[in-house]
């Protein structure tokens, strides 16, 4: 089992960036996926979840109307369009899977409950 985070990088404020998630060694169809974040100093925290029926996403309120989570099953794929990038967005962003999550919210509260994590690639915000 391999998830795999990308697309970090350097941004000024307001700008886009899109983070990918790759996964194997399972299939998407049985996994809801979650982005967290871990910021220098402050404890992990998730971002934004879907699930597997698609019907329960979860954003927290920081990120609220700047980011989008989707997902394309058959790459194997869930991606982060984050927008209207701000300098506390600033952090390590994690991909995760949750076996047969159903409602976002419930897991993505709490990052411990998820089942695999993937390595981290960093977002930097600039002001």
């Amino acid at each position: 089992v391999q998830l795999q985070a990308s697309g970090g990088g350097l941004v000024q404020a307001g700008g886009s960036l899109t983070l990918s998630c790759t996964v194997s060694g399972f299939t998407l169809d049985y996994y809801a996926i979650g982005w967290f974040r871990q910021a220098p100093g402050k404890e992990r925290e998730g971002v934004s979840c879907d699930s597997i029926s698609g019907a329960s996403l979860y954003y927290a309120d920081s990120v609220k109307d700047r980011f989008t989570i989707s997902r394309d099953n058959a790459k194997n794929a869930v991606y982060l369009q984050m927008n209207s990038l701000k300098p506390e967005d600033t952090a390590v962003y994690y991909c995760a899977a949750k076996y047969k999550g159903l409602r976002a919210g419930s897991y993505c509260r709490f990052y411990n409950t998820m089942n695999y994590w993937g390595k981290g690639t960093l977002v930097t915000v600039s002001s």
